[in-house]
């Protein structure tokens, strides 16, 4: 077995009305924190659930484009990347303490490639609370950022996406970038935790070592997909925590 344990994070209120129903399997959630999606109703709701079954909480700062998710359109400037993440991750704080930020959407995607945006997420968090943990994709800019910033970094990857040769997310514009099977979801959770790699859409082996595994929230079936993973690495022997 390459790991005895395993997080496995979901993104959460973001309005998609099963967060009741996944927080039983989770142990760190994602919670919007009005820029993509939420407001201090939502947070503080996500929040009482999130502390009933004991998950850990962090911040899901994205672009302040509820028009798109968050998952598109223009690209601020670095200093604004970096007071949009850091007016995020107040705003949850002054909800509740936060342990963790995972960034959302186009804001995630830049960041792990990108490097002058990664460093400007990298430096809002540590202003934030430098003892924060910083959920990042696995082999990324924002892991190298948030390393140089001297945070804690715990590195991802996608039970619910498929990848390219290259270890990077398919994108949402190209078929098969969700794979929406959830034996396929379970196949390929069980393959990263127990065999640390994956198997592309080509066939192509990719290694990836990951601390924290994703779920979306926003998927259908999101709460049956979270039993049925949390399900299958407990029977594996794997324990289900929190960083």
């Amino acid at each position: 077995m390459l790991s005895s344990s395993i997080d496995l994070n979901c993104d959460l209120g973001e309005g998609a009305g099963h967060d009741a129903e996944i927080m039983p399997f989770i142990t760190s959630a994602n919670i919007a924190c009005g820029g993509h999606a939420g407001d201090e109703a939502t947070m503080r709701a996500t929040v009482a659930l999130a502390k009933r079954h004991g998950v850990a909480i962090g911040a899901h700062p994205g672009f302040a484009d509820r028009a798109h998710f968050g998952r598109s359109g223009e690209v601020p400037a670095t200093a604004e990347i970096s007071r949009l993440v850091g007016a995020q991750i107040a705003a949850l704080q002054a909800v509740a303490p936060v342990r963790h930020v995972k960034p959302h959407g186009l804001l995630y995607h830049l960041a792990a490639r990108d490097r002058k945006i990664a460093a400007a997420v990298a430096i809002a968090v540590h202003a934030a609370d430098p003892k924060l943990l910083l959920f990042v994709l696995a082999g990324s800019e924002l892991a190298a950022a948030g390393r140089r910033c001297g945070l804690r970094v715990t590195e991802e990857a996608f039970a619910d996406r498929s990848y390219q040769p290259d270890g990077s997310l398919t994108p949402r514009t190209e078929p098969g970038a969700v794979l929406t099977n959830d034996s396929a979801a379970v196949a390929q959770v069980l393959s990263l935790v127990l065999r640390g790699s994956l198997r592309t859409a080509d066939g192509t082996e990719v290694k990836i070592k990951a601390g924290t595994l994703c779920l979306h929230g926003d998927r259908p079936g999101a709460a049956e997909l979270a039993r049925k993973i949390h399900h299958v690495l407990t029977a594996a022997g794997v324990t289900v925590k929190a960083p």
